[in-house]
């Protein structure tokens, strides 16, 4: 069975050439074409894609707002970016709201073919140079205020040691580890060793 693919461009020449790129393949079939999120959504439980070529910047709802909502209502769709502009914030949020790759417009009819199966396959599709800005968005949002000793205290506690076990591992007394504790409550203004690990996992600074 052909797997199921909607697109939503609002520019009408790009939406038929991708189009017909896919219904040349064997193995793909175009469910849905839109100029906008909003129509899609409304035929979604209709078109029953699999997958979605979604422009960022769209008139109405934009991209990245489109596939929270896509991702909402099936979770298990896979939803990726075509875009024009290698915007290292719109593909980092575009990440966050859930996309599972990117394809660049100008990219030859292979490489899209190619970035649909890696998606399908659970790759994350992208190119060079999108990977390198999520790459320094991440390490972006991940600048931490914790030493690094500090955050291997931390990973310690996430991982459920003891202050002595801990200890033990970092080559480090107890009071020691009693004493990075203090300073991480003070530097993440929290009280408890659980606000702590929520204020660190949110911001993901408990990442090696």
């Amino acid at each position: 069975m052909k797997k199921r693919i909607l697109i939503i461009e609002d520019n009408a020449v790009i939406r038929e050439g991708f189009a017909a790129l896919v219904d040349d393949t064997d193995v793909y079939e175009v469910c849905g074409q839109y100029p906008a999120c909003e129509p899609a959504l409304k035929q979604l439980d209709t078109d029953r894609p699999d997958l979605i070529l979604m422009d960022i910047d769209l008139p109405g709802m934009n991209g990245i707002n489109g596939t929270i909502q896509f991702k909402k209502r099936c979770p298990a769709c896979i939803v990726l970016i075509i875009t024009v502009l290698e915007d290292s914030d719109k593909v980092f949020r575009s990440l966050c709201a859930g996309a599972g790759g990117y394809i660049v417009k100008n990219s030859d009819t292979d490489s899209i073919i190619k970035s649909i199966a890696e998606a399908f396959a659970g790759g994350a599709p992208m190119s060079l140079n999108i990977a390198k800005m999520v790459v320094l968005s991440f390490n972006q949002i991940t600048d931490s205020p914790l030493s690094e000793r500090e955050s291997e205290v931390l990973r310690g506690i996430s991982a459920g040691k003891s202050y002595s076990k801990i200890a033990l591992d970092l080559f480090i007394s107890k009071e020691t580890v009693r004493s990075h504790i203090k300073n991480i409550y003070q530097k993440l203004a929290v009280n408890s060793k659980a606000e702590a690990l929520k204020v660190a996992g949110t911001n993901r600074w408990l990442l090696k």
